[in-house]
């Protein structure tokens, strides 16, 4: 006569949540790039294995790929849910039990509708409540693995190990089993027949019934990821929940098989998984479990964990994430429209390494931009770091360094990730005479060279030099090329900064010209459009004032921020260089619909500081 079987409270091994790094720079990215203030749910995919060696804690694990992808291999799917929040003060002030209950009405659901029965992955669910600071890399989170349990508790016998029950040969067959269970992604819950005569079969639970059909000795398996000896993973609850509401009619007690499967030096076994007898509960459809499952944090107590990335990651990393930061969060309200990627693409050529270059370079950095190439023939003087933001006092000591190569490794200190070069270059000059000492024609002819190679290569060009007729030669190499150009000029108290019209773009075609106050950007002027002579040398015969670009100290950082933000406003409009230029007056514009996501496209911005006055048209 067998023995009776010591029925006493079943404790369950809860998991521990692992959560790989590469989840959160994934979640930070989506964060930005994708759901911005979008705080609704999000789909996850977690998983858990019972493959792990003796000592290990029950492990749900989320990965890198999460968002996409479901586990592989032997690994168990469990289906999770991110609710990532915009605030801390919100992830402090949700609702964690209606997060809890709702998350266990959901699998409750799947059990009375028997969907969990033919899907019972249906029953491993996860939720997990976050918070990301972009700025600092922390990320606050709190895990909740949501667990069905009835008001009476749940007993079982004492637990036995699977060698009591199977033979060696057995164990053997049951591993080949469960392999192909893996195939199908059956593996996380199944039936094992075992008979007399030594056969072992398996099948996943949704062929409950022609199994028990055919068999007379029935284990009801799950691939169970705790290590203890005695006690059962969280998966099993509920898992008994579903089987007392399929099978409570039937039976009053299953022997339930915690299947573990573990490869020790070479070998692999299954004869560490235990058998437990455990007694249904009783439940009614029309009333819903309770639910528990928030996980506890390293203290051992009821409460959220954070991360902190910063620490373990590249500093270069960091900023290059940084730098892009406060663009990517104008997405998130004021231009969900603008295209970044395109303004970080345009690789910018300043010609003039000085007060208006230092400003534009730093400004286009500011913009995301990461090829910018500064031109200058001349070196640092001990007057320049005072007006010219990138220069220090180092860089004037012993001669000077030349200007483009020290403002390009300025930008490279205040962020490496930017492709800066400098290249010093004599930019040939009507009005201007060619020395007839040996190899300078020779000399001349390889700059213009060379200018034309960098107007070639790059998308916009800037004209930032100190004198008027050293844009002249650019500008009529642009112009051939058709390449976007943003000039820029200062007086004493005043400036202009105006685009040139870039010619025969096929955009062109598209232009409404019927419209009012608009002219077509292919017919736009150049900064030389209205000479009536040509330029001459307007360095001869000058005074050290007059030699000199003697202006109010902020005119060049309001004129280097205008061009800058004309070019991104051009870059943002459909028609790129050929957009029209707006010439609306007065306020008119305020209440036009604007091509570029950014507005008002003019053709040229002067401003008058003596009066504190703008004009664009």
């Amino acid at each position: 006569m067998a023995a009776e079987v010591e029925f006493s409270p079943l404790r369950f091994a809860s998991f521990a949540s692992v959560v790989d790094t590469g989840f959160w720079h994934e979640l930070s990215r989506r964060k930005l790039d994708v759901y911005a203030l979008d705080d609704k749910p999000k789909p996850l995919n977690g998983s858990y294995t019972n493959r792990d060696p003796a000592g290990l804690p029950s492990r749900l694990s989320v990965d890198y790929d999460a968002f996409d992808k479901a586990p592989a291999g032997s690994n168990c799917l469990s289906y999770g849910t991110l609710m990532n929040t915009n605030t801390p003060d919100a992830f402090k002030t949700a609702d964690k039990s209606q997060l809890l209950n709702q998350a266990g009405q959901k699998i409750w659901d799947s059990v009375v509708s028997g969907e969990a029965a033919k899907d019972p992955t249906l029953l491993n669910q996860f939720l997990l409540l976050s918070f990301a600071d972009l700025k600092k890399y922390h990320f606050l989170y709190w895990f909740a693995i949501p667990a069905l349990f009835p008001e009476q508790p749940i007993v079982a016998g004492p637990a036995q190990p699977l060698s009591t029950r199977l033979s060696e040969a057995q164990m053997g067959r049951l591993q080949e089993s469960w392999d192909d269970l893996c195939t199908n992604n059956d593996q996380s819950f199944f039936l094992v027949s075992c008979e007399g005569d030594g056969s072992v079969d398996v099948a996943p639970l949704r062929d409950w019934e022609t199994f028990m059909k055919n068999h007379s000795q029935v284990l009801v398996a799950f691939s169970d990821p705790c290590t203890l000896e005695a006690n059962p993973g969280w998966p099993l609850r509920n898992y008994l929940v579903l089987l007392a509401h399929i099978w409570k009619e039937k039976f009053d007690a299953v022997d339930i098989l915690c299947y573990r499967d573990r490869t020790f030096q070479g070998v692999r076994s299954s004869s560490h998984s235990i058998v437990i007898k455990v007694k249904l509960p009783s439940l009614t459809a029309e009333e819903t479990p309770k639910c528990v499952g928030w996980e506890k944090n390293k203290r051992q107590k009821m409460g959220p964990r954070m991360v902190d990335l910063s620490s373990s990651m590249d500093p270069s990393r960091i900023a290059e994430s940084a730098v892009d930061l406060n663009l990517k969060l104008m997405r998130w309200r004021i231009i969900p429209g603008i295209d970044l990627d395109l303004v970080a693409g345009t690789k910018c050529l300043l010609l003039g390494s000085g007060t208006l270059g230092c400003n534009v370079a730093r400004c286009l950095m500011g913009w995301g931009v990461r090829t910018i190439t500064l031109v200058d023939n001349s070196r640092v003087s001990y007057s320049n770091p005072v007006r010219q933001s990138l220069f220090v006092f180092n860089d004037c000591v012993n001669g000077g360094k030349p200007k483009g190569d020290a403002a390009a490794e300025a930008l490279r200190r205040i962020f490496p990730g930017i492709n800066a070069t400098g290249i010093g270059l004599s930019i040939p000059m009507p009005g201007h005479s060619v020395s007839s000492a040996e190899g300078e024609l020779e000399r001349v002819k390889e700059s213009v060279k060379k200018l034309e190679e960098l107007i070639e290569t790059h998308d916009a060009i800037f004209l930032l030099m100190d004198t008027r007729e050293s844009r002249w030669l650019p500008t009529v190499i642009a112009a051939a090329k058709r390449k976007l150009v943003i000039n820029c000029a200062l007086g004493f108290d005043t400036y202009v900064v105006m685009r040139h019209g870039v010619r025969g773009s096929e955009a062109a075609l598209k232009i409404d010209v019927t419209r009012e106050m608009r002219i077509p950007g292919t017919q736009l002027g150049c900064y030389f459009c209205n000479d009536v002579v040509a330029p001459g040398d307007s360095t001869k015969d000058r005074t050290l004032d007059q030699q000199c670009t003697v202006s109010r100290p902020g005119m060049s950082m309001l004129a280097g921020a205008l061009a800058v933000e004309l070019l991104v406003s051009v870059l943002q409009h459909p028609d790129k260089g050929a957009a029209c230029g707006d010439t609306t007056a007065g306020e008119a514009h305020l209440e036009a619909d604007f091509e570029s996501s950014l507005g008002l496209v003019p053709h040229q911005i002067r401003g008058f500081v003596e009066v504190l006055f703008r004009h664009a048209s």
